[in-house]
């Protein structure tokens, strides 16, 4: 295999509704290269063959794991993915309700987090890369993953109904919505609500919200609007406020952040997941 590749790819049928796609790449060794991962509620598990890739929290920067396979749990803040030799491999895109499913682990004890997957669930992800590597082409890649993670779904837990709802009604109203709502609708006293939401996707239903509103004001923004424009629409006081949690959660003014986007080649700035905004390169400095 030659040169840089970027592939992506959609999940069988039958898996879509809980995996978001599939992301096949092959980078060589180009000196640093940074991405910069904003949140945006989903769980990515990279199943890698080449050298190991570095992630950093993107507002703590003495947070960092390293590995050639890492699954990173669902963040309220950014991360910073870095690498600096070849990089080969596959990423898994999940909503946080399939990894509770797929891994079988309460997705509180790896958010925020990125860990090796066999770490949380040893079967099948201890031979998976293995298995990938092995495969001359991304065709056979992809269709070996919709094989296992159909497997894996089959005899994973089961996840609530009240909080697969709270989460889609979370993400259909993009993060508007009042968590009183959420918990009189379900039935449930709100601590409740809270505790099976945070143990099914990682994240609390407010923090959940946050998620959502932060899409929300970067795709609007993405499509045109200025900033002033896309946080009131997404739902902030005002624009200094959504200033203040856009630099919370990404460790960036939404001005740097637009900056270092538009400045990556349209290859570089394709985005994990469609009707997303999911990153910037990077220059090569800290």
């Amino acid at each position: 295999m030659h040169g840089n590749e970027l592939v992506a790819r959609a999940a069988a049928d039958e898996l879509r509704d809980q995996v978001l796609g599939y992301r096949g790449f092959h980078f060589n060794a180009i000196g640093v290269r940074r991405r910069l991962l904003v949140p945006d509620g989903v769980v990515k598990v990279m199943l890698g063959f080449g050298d190991p890739l570095r992630v950093l929290d993107s507002c703590d920067p003495t947070r960092s794991w390293s590995g050639s396979c890492l699954a990173s749990g669902i963040r309220t803040t950014g991360a910073i993915g870095e690498h600096t030799g070849l990089i080969h491999g596959v990423t898994i895109l999940l909503t946080p309700l399939a990894a509770y499913r797929l891994f079988g682990v309460p997705m509180s004890e790896w958010a925020e987090l990125s860990v090796p997957p066999e770490d949380l669930c040893r079967s099948p992800w201890s031979d998976l890369p293995d298995r990938l590597a092995q495969i001359p082409d991304w065709d056979g890649r992809f269709a070996l993953l919709d094989h296992v993670l159909g497997m894996a779904f089959d005899t994973g837990p089961a996840v609530s109904p009240e909080v697969t709802w709270a989460w889609q009604r979370i993400q259909g109203s993009c993060g508007r919505v009042r968590i009183e709502e959420l918990a009189a609708q379900t039935g449930w006293h709100r601590r409740h609500l809270e505790r099976r939401f945070r143990c099914q996707t990682g994240l609390t239903p407010k923090g959940a919200t946050q998620v959502m509103r932060l899409q929300a004001a970067l795709r609007l923004n993405e499509a045109g609007a200025n900033w002033a424009d896309a946080s009131a629409q997404a739902g902030y006081y005002d624009q200094p406020h959504f200033d203040r949690v856009f630099k919370a959660m990404t460790g960036r003014t939404p001005s740097t952040f637009r900056s270092e986007r538009g400045a990556a080649s349209r290859h570089d700035a394709a985005d994990f997941v469609r009707g997303q905004v999911t990153s910037a390169i990077l220059a090569n400095r800290p």
